[in-house]
């Protein structure tokens, strides 16, 4: 069983990284304001990203390489406009996690309710953990963190369905107008961006350096990881139906405030002795996507740079470092906005998941790609359907939206 564990590490810092903003903010809200009229939703939309994650693994265990390098050989143009695209969006997406997290902390470690202290504190324990000890200590910390994360959400969504007082209902909907807008960000990132498949590929080179493993390992550890996601999807978005749905309460969008009214909405409904397991619960699930998200976002950037100005040098120092200190500036400037920041993050995600969908595709079909590790027929129809998919709601959302 231990050796199992020890084999495990990339699958579970994506989900580290999946497990936040996505699961805490947007599938707590899903609940809280359409009971489980969103499920469908949820379970399509990881069915059909799913080969798209799982090729990140698969590609860098087969041939060595990142994603990225994949990229740059499939059209140097493909690698530029993936730069421009998460140099766009990694501070605000490293800020709405790392603000939400500095709420959870005051909430339950109290000492400061200053939002801007809270969040220079955290950012500056993750820069630090992940400067000093690098993969190694990142790989160790999330098993325990989504470990305490994983026995406190079950037991929290236990908890509510044995106290709940309404007959459940489970019908499905589809929403309309601003129904329509948080839809899409709810399935932009879930149960991630798609282009975490790339941090996915470098974790995965990253834990080859560290230990031996074998492709099929590989691909269990995704597994795990993935399927890890989609309940704790489900459990978040079953806490949001069961604990809050026609509560008349309205989130803020503030990190901070959201927060706190996430907590005490919580409390308020199962008691204040769960007060301590629900701030846990929170707190290691933003805390785990905070750090994962300043490790990958840099080592990302840094690879891309490699790889566009053509040389070996390590540029890791320079983007972490760059993005803590723009993650601090945000804060400052924009700290009562974060909620329209993330919507706008998230919906980016979703309008150019078919961008990453239909590349990852390409580059697992190509000639770069060894035959004996191509995936299968059947996943290479899910991967179609997926791409049909994800471009209909694109375009469907883009029309709806702007034309």
């Amino acid at each position: 069983m231990i050796k199992i564990i020890s084999k495990l590490g990339p699958g579970l810092l994506f989900a580290g990284a999946a497990i936040g903003v996505s699961h805490l903010v947007q599938s707590t809200r899903a609940g809280a304001d359409f009971g489980w009229g969103l499920i469908w939703a949820l379970i399509l939309v990881n069915i059909f990203k799913y080969p798209f994650f799982q090729y990140g693994p698969r590609y860098a265990m087969a041939t060595g390489e990142s994603l990225l390098d994949g990229y740059y050989k499939v059209g140097k143009v493909f690698l530029i406009t993936y730069f421009i695209l998460n140099l766009a969006t990694m501070f605000t997406i490293q800020t709405a996690v790392t603000i939400v997290t500095a709420g959870l902390a005051s909430s339950l470690f109290g000492v400061t309710d200053n939002m801007v202290i809270w969040s220079l504190i955290i950012t500056i324990i993750c820069y630090g953990i992940l400067l000093l000890g690098k993969y190694k200590v990142l790989d160790k910390m999330i098993k325990v963190i989504i470990l305490i994360l994983a026995i406190s959400t079950l037991f929290s969504t236990g908890v509510a369905s044995i106290n709940a007082q309404e007959v459940y209902s489970f019908k499905q909907i589809f929403p309309t107008g601003s129904g329509l807008v948080f839809l899409v960000a709810f399935m932009g990132w879930m149960p991630a961006p798609l282009d975490i498949s790339i941090w996915h590929s470098l974790w995965t080179l990253e834990k080859k350096k560290n230990q031996k493993i074998t492709p099929k390992e590989s691909l269990f550890d995704f597994n795990v990881g993935y399927f890890a996601t989609v309940i704790l999807g489900v459990c978040f978005v079953s806490l949001g139906a069961l604990v809050m749905y026609n509560s008349g309460i309205s989130f803020s969008n503030s990190g901070g405030i959201f927060a706190n009214q996430l907590i005490e909405l919580y409390t308020s409904n199962l008691g204040d002795s769960f007060y301590l397991i629900i701030s846990i619960c929170a707190f290691t699930t933003m805390l785990s996507t905070t750090i994962t998200c300043l490790d990958a976002s840099p080592r990302t950037m840094s690879r891309a740079t490699q790889l566009l100005t053509n040389n070996n040098k390590n540029y890791y120092f320079q983007w972490i470092s760059a993005l803590a200190v723009g993650t601090m500036l945000i804060f400052y400037f924009l700290l009562s906005e974060m909620g329209a920041l993330v919507e706008l993050a998230t919906i980016l995600s979703f309008i150019t998941a078919p961008f990453y969908a239909i590349l990852n595709y390409k580059l697992i079909m190509s000639k770069n790609m060894p035959e004996s590790h191509k995936p299968s027929k059947a996943l290479r129809i899910l991967s179609i359907i997926g791409i049909l998919f994800l471009t209909f709601f694109a375009l469907g959302y883009i029309l709806t939206r702007f034309i």
